[in-house]
């Protein structure tokens, strides 16, 4: 009997070991599925074999989260979509109107018989209609760009000399805001892979935004390395005007708060979208007083 006894244990311990082992075996599965729904192309249920009551109904319960938070992920991602062409729709309604009052203010500049305080009011609305412009175009260049329909053409791009052109094109307005740019390049030419189009309005968009901070001067460098090259924009900033930049790139971001009237905050969003679309990247770097934006490209060989 002692002898029956003991098999009997040893085939009831053996039997709770065996399932002890195939609920971890199952247990695992589930964590590994799990695991994977963080994924963006993870788009199905669980769909493990499961020999345990509890673990069938965990299973279903997590497959009717996972269920709910698909629905909520399409509901976003139509929603942002529709936001996206609302924007689109309204800066491209909004420009048309703009640009005929420009048109109706130059007519109204060139009359002969306004009064000087006329003649202020004048330039005034002048200002704040380019300002209002502006705004009108980057909204719209920023709907366009958060599209799937815009892909960056890359190609071999002679950095050097795009660098070169861009400050030629642009030297009255740097002198007209006052500013001396100190330039280093390296003796050899820098070449990258990028957009050419998309790299010069980056640079634009970097240089509007030296011209609002900038004291004095800015520092363009460009360095080359085996397999990126580096182009920084450093220059000293007003006190009281550091930006914050852990959120610089951050889209509708201003520094001061003050300034909202002045632009609608998205050129260095931008500039972190269409550094995205060729694959490059930006960052910024605070030392003391001195802010330095540096755009890294991978070079071409």
């Amino acid at each position: 009997m002692e002898c029956l006894a003991v098999i009997i244990l040893a085939v009831i311990t053996a039997m709770l070991a065996v399932n002890i082992i195939v609920r971890k075996l199952q247990i695992r599965t589930i964590r590994r599925e799990l695991s994977r729904t963080i994924t963006p192309s993870y788009d199905r249920q669980l769909s493990v074999v499961l020999f345990n009551r509890e673990l069938s109904s965990l299973a279903a319960a997590i497959n009717l989260v996972l269920d709910n938070q698909r629905r909520l992920k399409l509901d976003a991602v139509r929603a942002e979509n529709n936001l996206r062409q609302s924007l689109s729709d309204i800066a491209h309604d909004f420009r048309t109107p703009m640009t005929v009052i420009k048109g109706n203010l130059q007519l109204l500049a060139q009359e002969e018989h306004l009064s000087q305080q006329g003649s202020e009011y004048l330039d005034v609305c002048r200002q704040k209609a380019d300002k209002l412009q502006k705004m009108a175009d980057a909204f719209f260049e920023l709907a366009v760009l958060e599209s799937d329909d815009v892909s960056a053409e890359i190609r071999q791009v002679n950095l050097s000399r795009t660098l070169m052109e861009f400050l030629a094109d642009n030297e009255a307005a740097i002198r007209l805001h006052g500013l001396e740019p100190q330039i280093i390049f390296p003796e050899k030419t820098v070449l990258i892979r990028a957009d050419e189009q998309m790299l010069v309005r980056m640079l634009g968009n970097v240089l509007n935004n030296i011209y609002k901070y900038a004291q004095e001067s800015f520092r363009l460098e460009l360095r080359s390395g085996a397999e990126t090259a580096e182009l920084s924009f450093s220059n000293h900033v007003r006190s009281g005007e550091m930006p914050n930049t852990g959120m610089i790139f951050e889209r509708s971001y201003r520094a001061d708060a003050s300034r909202s009237g002045e632009s609608a905050g998205l050129g260095l969003f931008i500039v972190r979208l269409l550094a995205e679309k060729q694959g490059a990247k930006v960052s910024v770097s605070a030392d003391g007083d001195v802010l330095t934006l540096t755009m890294s490209f991978p070079t071409a060989h």
